[in-house]
């Protein structure tokens, strides 16, 4: 039984990392347009501003997916994660504050983020288990 809980681990943790990990990417390539992006969804319009948090946003995506793939310090960069979820939809999915035609697609992008958050908090609670290069943390 052990076999597949750890294996379930892994392919779970893979695939919570997978968005991040493929955002982070996403967002080197269109650097420019997701500063864009960020300053339309009230974000300050400020250029060093914007440009660091999308930095800082990068790492956490990169970073964190990388962790999380791997199972090396995963307690902690699932918190990180979570963390970090939680601030982006609470600024770029407020389903209650868009047109009535954006409203649905916000909401069901809110509903999805939740959902990856309570996959990060189980991450969190439990570990990666067995199959991670460090699963002391």
């Amino acid at each position: 039984m052990k076999l597949k809980e750890d294996a379930a681990a892994l392919v779970g943790r893979i695939l919570l990392a997978l968005m991040f990990v493929i955002s982070g990417f996403g967002k080197i390539g269109a650097f420019a347009d997701t500063t864009v992006y960020m300053a339309s969804a009230g974000m300050p319009a400020i250029d060093w501003l914007l440009e660091g948090l999308l930095i800082l946003t990068i790492l956490v995506e990169l970073g964190g997916g990388a962790a999380l793939v791997m199972g090396w310090k995963t307690r902690p960069a699932a918190l990180l994660i979570f963390l970090f979820t939680g601030l982006v939809t609470l600024v770029f999915h407020r389903f209650w504050a868009v047109p009535p035609d954006e409203a649905m697609g916000q909401q069901l992008m809110f509903m999805k983020n939740l959902s990856v958050m309570g996959g990060l908090l189980v991450l969190f609670a439990h570990g990666p288990g067995d199959y991670a290069l460090d699963d002391a943390d």
